[in-house]
């Protein structure tokens, strides 16, 4: 009993002579911040959002053009981009993604959307999105909600999965994922694959009900510097069940392989 009342005397002793140490930081600014009692408090509010910033609480802005690139076509090449971007901080974040094609021969736009969305941090590798998409082409255009999830996978997966919720009612999915395997430090192979599906049939932009489209690639990349990487490689591209049979109606190819080069940019 006796060496329970000293041990509380103690504590006594040492939370009195801490409070006579903090008053005069405490008196002069209202915190427990020593350190504002010596300095100015403007400087003071300064170096702590500084703090925070360099520690993850600032905002920060992303751009990157995954695939910038020519494809063979199997003799009528195509001009794809493939880019993204966002800005914000560790977990809320705008986000900007665009892709499409360019025929070449043709000079014309063959396909073409931009997203805008929100997203969420929900672990450390994965967030939640949610936004627009409007497809400039093909005709007529459409205009989607979208929900998705995008993030990195263990084993170091990179997935961009998202459902598209358009205008007229008709639901559609799309699912990429990408793997980069360092062969040295610079020289990088990156398998991708890109799997799109649909609910229903959508007879006016050719798109059937289930698995519609795949496309798997090859990509063999070096680069120069980190944000900037010229690559070669290989796709395949191929429409299936529905959709391959209202692309045989329209006189089009279902299949293509494709020989790529390109230019990898990011800052």
């Amino acid at each position: 009993m006796r060496s329970s009342r000293a041990l509380f005397r103690g504590l006594g002793w040492a939370l009195a002579a801490l409070l006579v140490v903090a008053a005069p930081a405490i008196a002069q600014t209202g915190t427990w911040n020593a350190a504002d009692a010596y300095y100015d408090p403007q400087k003071m509010a300064e170096q702590k959002r500084l703090l925070q910033e360099e520690s993850g609480g600032g905002t920060n802005l992303f751009l990157q053009a995954d695939r910038l690139e020519i494809q063979s076509n199997e003799g009528a090449p195509l001009l794809l981009w493939d880019a993204q971007g966002w800005y914000g901080g560790d977990l809320d974040k705008l986000w900007i993604k665009t892709e499409g094609d360019y025929a070449l021969e043709g000079k014309s736009l063959e396909e073409a959307e931009i997203q805008a969305l929100y997203s969420r941090a929900i672990t450390p590798y994965f967030d939640l999105q949610a936004g627009v998409r409007h497809d400039v082409e093909p005709h007529p255009s459409k205009t989607h909600g979208v929900a998705g999830i995008q993030g990195l996978a263990p084993y170091w997966f990179e997935i961009d999965a998202a459902a598209f919720f358009s205008e007229d009612g008709d639901v559609s999915a799309r699912v990429e994922a990408e793997y980069d395997l360092l062969l040295t430090q610079r020289l990088i192979l990156q398998p991708r694959a890109e799997f799109d599906l649909a609910v229903q049939d959508v007879a006016e932009i050719g798109v059937g009900a289930g698995l519609s489209s795949a496309e798997i690639g090859l990509r063999l990349r070096y680069e120069i510097i980190r944000q900037a990487a010229p690559y070669i490689g290989i796709s395949w591209a191929r429409k299936v069940g529905r959709t391959a049979d209202f692309a045989r109606a329209g006189g089009e190819d279902v299949e293509a392989v494709s020989i790529v080069a390109g230019f990898r940019l990011w800052f």
